[in-house]
């Protein structure tokens, strides 16, 4: 989900780029390159859902360490399939910096849990936008390896949160879909505000 190592008490795949100058230049100029190749807000494949993968093949695979690479670059912890412009059902995530990346090809939800709990979020296509969702702590999960296997993941907290983060990438849900109007409003003003800089 959250697409950002979180650290410390920072917020979940926070994007602010207010980190940036406290990371090495060549790591912080990776991560801005890396960012340049992820799909951002205004897109319309943000709000696309992806299709069902069909082939799995060695291109299929080659996608999913792309994916798995630029993840990584831009500091993020999990990256779905819309965000570099493929409407696939295609997400990979990893939650520790030492843990192996996982891939999830159509993944569904069998089961999520009662129990909810607010976080704050980020997105690696929302740049500098946090803001409160609100969502099932534990969850079933149901999906293919690279290689077609059938996998089924049992994931509580962070991962639980990560894998409904980057699956609601690909029903073509944004986290401003998830949170209050008024922390909807904040966000998309503080995304006005980027566009004119950057114009």
């Amino acid at each position: 989900m959250s697409d950002e190592h979180p650290q410390d008490a920072e917020p979940l795949e926070a994007d602010t780029g207010e980190r940036e100058p406290q990371l090495d230049p060549e790591l912080a100029a990776r991560r801005r390159a890396a960012l340049a190749r992820i799909v951002q807000f205004g897109d319309p494949v943000l709000k696309s859902k992806g299709q069902d993968i069909t082939v799995f093949d060695d291109a299929l695979r080659a996608e999913i360490a792309r994916m798995a690479e630029l993840m990584d670059e831009a500091l993020g912890i999990g990256l779905a399939a819309n965000q570099v412009g493929r409407l696939k059902r295609l997400l990979v995530y990893k939650v520790e910096p030492d843990s192996p990346v996982q891939a999830l090809v159509n993944p569904r939800i069998e089961w999520s849990s009662k129990e909810q709990e607010v976080f704050e979020e980020g997105c690696l296509s929302l740049s500098g936008v946090l803001v409160d969702v609100e969502r099932p702590v534990h969850v079933r999960v149901r999906a293919q390896d690279g290689n077609g296997e059938g996998m089924l993941i049992e994931a509580s907290g962070l991962e639980a949160r990560v894998i409904q983060h980057e699956m609601d990438h690909l029903d073509g849900v944004l986290i401003l879909d998830r949170t209050s109007r008024d922390q909807r409003k904040q966000a998309m003003r503080t995304l006005r505000e980027q566009l004119e800089t950057a114009a």
